[in-house]
């Protein structure tokens, strides 16, 4: 069981998402400590138990630090990971209108939403109601006509029922900060959800090196997650690592290094991806929601959930692996199979 971490928060707290799994009573994660070149030189070391069961990385942040750390690791002479289980765990922006501070989501699907054109909006053709046009397309809305492959990845949706069940058993984080801002959101019942208390949560993840706030670009990208995911998509956390860290064990399962199918994704509101009714996009970025200390515990406390799961239940359900009941890889079908996304789906 391999655990990264990887946020849209600066480099010290990023360093806290990996800190949170250490000196923990259920399992020391200090016990190796194994550097591996290519990893980030913030980060240079995977932490194991003493027998290897479990490890951790930190992948660092964005999604060419992402990328490189998680090729390295796959491509590591160190470690046999072709039945590994992997958690993606992090912070991230939260959708109001899906999910909340705190709340604890997973991912079937991973977006690349900003690989596409765009227009300064002060200069958009009229008519635009985004200044993010797909690559090869000329309106935004249109399927993209030129396709690189990262744009999507969808994920083993059996597991993630599982994973999801697993983290429902714990009793979630919150704070008097957390419940005060996200209060303000109760004014627009489409945001429901944000002014409520945390919860697990099914849905998608949107990934970006931009860290965007605002109402028009958070609407922008839950477009972009339907358009590209041909309907099925929600989107409701962001972040800036996870198409990397999937392309990267992607290309390791084509190679039979990592098994795709066994792959987790999951993310904690730490802050609204928008502003509430009165406030500034401005106000939403610079201001404190509160969200960070809550979100950052329930890593860990939702995490260990599921990695518990995973251990105790290994004989019995997951050393064979969970078969998928859905298409499971990326748009180009490189691991076998047909997309249930992609041009003319």
């Amino acid at each position: 069981m391999a655990s990264t971490n990887s946020d849209l928060a600066d480099s010290p707290q990023f360093s806290l998402e990996g800190n949170i799994w250490y000196n923990i009573p259920e399992f020391n994660l200090l016990a190796q400590n194994i550097t591996v070149p290519g990893f980030s030189p913030l980060f240079p070391d995977a932490h194991c138990t003493s027998d290897g069961s479990i490890c951790q990385l930190t992948a660092g942040e964005g999604e060419i630090n992402a990328a490189l750390s998680i090729s390295s690791l796959v491509r590591s002479s160190a470690f046999d990971l072709r039945s590994t289980y992997f958690l993606v765990g992090g912070i991230g922006g939260v959708n109001p209108k899906v999910a909340t501070l705190a709340s604890v989501t997973f991912a079937r699907y991973a977006v690349q939403v900003t690989l596409q054109y765009e227009f300064d909006a002060r200069e958009m053709p009229a008519g635009f109601s985004t200044g993010y046009v797909p690559q090869g397309a000329t309106a935004p809305g249109q399927y993209p006509g030129d396709i690189y492959g990262t744009e999507v990845f969808e994920l083993n949706d059996a597991l993630r029922k599982l994973a999801v069940g697993f983290a429902k058993t714990a009793t979630l984080n919150d704070t008097l900060a957390a419940q005060t801002y996200r209060a303000h959101y109760a004014a627009v019942p489409a945001y429901a959800p944000g002014a409520s208390s945390p919860s697990v949560v099914e849905c998608d993840t949107a990934t970006s090196d931009t860290f965007w706030t605002g109402t028009l670009l958070g609407e922008a990208f839950e477009n972009t997650t339907s358009l590209f995911t041909n309907g099925t998509g929600v989107y409701c956390s962001t972040q800036q690592e996870d198409n990397a860290v999937l392309e990267a064990l992607l290309r390791g399962a084509k190679d039979k290094l990592v098994d795709f199918s066994r792959i987790i994704i999951m993310r904690t509101g730490s802050n609204f991806d928008r502003p509430y009714p009165g406030q500034t996009a401005a106000e939403n970025r610079f201001g404190n929601s509160g969200g960070f200390p809550p979100s950052l515990v329930n890593i860990r406390i939702a995490g260990l959930k599921v990695v518990q799961g995973v251990i105790n239940g290994w004989n019995k359900t997951f050393a064979r692996g969970v078969p998928p009941t859905n298409y499971v890889g990326d748009i180009f079908g490189t691991l076998g199979g047909t997309p249930d996304f992609g041009p003319g789906k």
